[in-house]
């Protein structure tokens, strides 16, 4: 009987530890410190395997997500790097439109940063030109803007136009190349923009270029404007024994020396470099239940990729939405991320 017993005990355990989901989704009831500017307001799995057809040809898997814009209406755009456009709910857990994107050769692209331009056109950067194409939201090829011959002739493969953001007066568009330059210090990558000649012209030209300090295994992944000439950007990067690092970092180029004409970019010839202010390492955030399928120093953590600024806090708090790209892999996972900043 005792047996018996303990054989109906441990199946019913069993039973219930099968039976019990793992959580797909967290939200704080207050907002927990990730560091004395940052914290965390929740997470989201929701994404994770869903396909949608939209007005593409057949249904896509809504993952490879690799860049965000928030739309004034509410909506989310959310960019593939395996040339996807999709369009997301505010929730930004269900899509609502997809759209096929191409080269003007009509190859797919390596989409990996996304704006919106003041006409309601997208620019989207490219890492196989690497290029910027403008185009329509329904995926309409409207144009390409110069791309310096830097950039084009010394960019690694897979590491160039990572991050794209345009000024809130559209005047300065600013991409962030995820690594150096082949000459350029393993320490220092690029911030390369493009500037409109007046204030009613629409085309871009190639503007100034500064250093920006990278630490030592990071490359930045993405960028977002705060409003006041500065810059978020978020650098990344992997190790496989453990896992992901992803830090949120305050960009200041005011003061920055040109660089657009320096061949080799060292500490030397940098001039002044942006200045960058660690904001939160996002290991440090509670981890609110998350889960990882990969070895993670903090499982809330995996390859994130996207940002954007959804609004204000009442308290003045930028309110960001984050992103990571799941490249495919049943190791990694298509997780969104809601954050809080407060800026010095």
């Amino acid at each position: 009987m005792r047996r018996a017993v303990l054989t109906t005990v441990l199946f019913l355990a069993l039973s219930g530890c099968a039976s019990t989901p793992l959580p797909a989704s967290a939200t704080a009831p207050t907002p927990q410190p990730c560091s004395p500017s940052t914290a965390i307001t929740g997470w989201s799995d929701a994404l994770e395997g869903q396909r949608f057809a939209g007005r593409t040809p057949t249904p896509q898997v809504v993952g490879n997500l690799s860049a965000l814009a928030a739309l004034p209406d509410g909506r989310v755009l959310a960019l593939s790097d395996r040339s996807v456009l999709f369009a997301l709910d505010a929730a930004a857990d269900r899509p609502l439109d997809a759209v096929a994107l191409a080269d003007p050769a009509g190859k797919p692209l390596d989409s990996e940063s996304l704006v919106v331009d003041r006409d309601g056109t997208l620019l989207i950067g490219d890492e196989t030109g690497p290029q910027i194409l403008r185009v329509d939201v329904d995926g309409r090829l409207r144009g390409a803007l110069p791309v310096p011959p830097d950039v084009v002739d010394r960019g690694k493969p897979n590491t160039t136009l990572e991050g794209l953001t345009l000024s809130p007066d559209g005047h300065i568009l600013t991409a962030s190349l995820e690594e150096p330059l082949r000459g350029d210090d393993p320490g220092l990558t690029r911030l390369v923009t493009w500037t409109r000649p007046g204030p009613s012209s629409s085309a871009f030209v190639p503007g100034p270029q500064y250093a920006l300090p990278l630490p030592a295994g990071l490359g930045v992944s993405e960028l977002t404007p705060t409003g006041d000439g500065r810059l978020l950007a978020l650098e990344r990067g992997y190790e496989k024994a453990t896992g992901n690092t992803v830090h949120l970092v305050l960009l200041d180029p005011a003061g920055a020396t040109d660089v657009a004409t320096v061949a080799a970019l060292t500490p030397a010839t940098a001039g002044t470099p942006v200045r960058t202010t660690l904001l939160a390492d996002l290991g440090a955030c509670p981890s609110l239940g998350a889960t990882a399928r990969q070895p993670q120093r903090n499982p809330l953590l995996d390859n994130v990729e996207g940002m954007t600024i959804t609004g204000r806090a009442p308290d003045g708090a930028l309110e960001l939405l984050l992103v990571s790209d799941d490249n495919d892999s049943p190791q990694e996972v298509t997780r969104t991320y809601r954050l809080r900043t407060t800026l010095g």
